[in-house]
């Protein structure tokens, strides 16, 4: 399986996997954030593009199971892999969109 990662722009190590689809030229450019509800979208922020990566029962992901990572994306159009707990920054800039709040 043929995948696209994508980082969020409002939290650190947040990251979207969606199948890859080949742009075909003279069509408009498909939104990664698409298969995403309103509440997660805004939550993601911006998606800044990662990589393209082949994802296959015996490739290891460093933060994920392959294999949930895989069976997310075949039955739900994606995976989102949440920041590993214990890495909050108490010092760290506010996230884009909270600020003021």
């Amino acid at each position: 399986m043929l995948c696209e990662i994508y980082k969020s722009s409002k939290k650190d190590e947040m990251y979207l996997y969606v199948p890859f689809i080949e742009q075909i030229e003279g069509q408009e450019p498909v939104d990664p954030l698409s298969v995403l509800s309103d509440a997660l979208r805004q939550a993601f922020g911006r998606a800044t593009f990662v990589m393209k990566l082949e994802l296959h029962e015996n490739r290891k992901l460093a933060r994920a199971n392959v294999l949930h990572v895989m069976d997310s994306i075949q039955n739900r159009g994606f995976f989102i892999q949440m920041p590993p707990e214990g890495l909050i920054n108490p010092n760290a800039v506010e996230p884009e969109g909270l600020r003021g709040a």
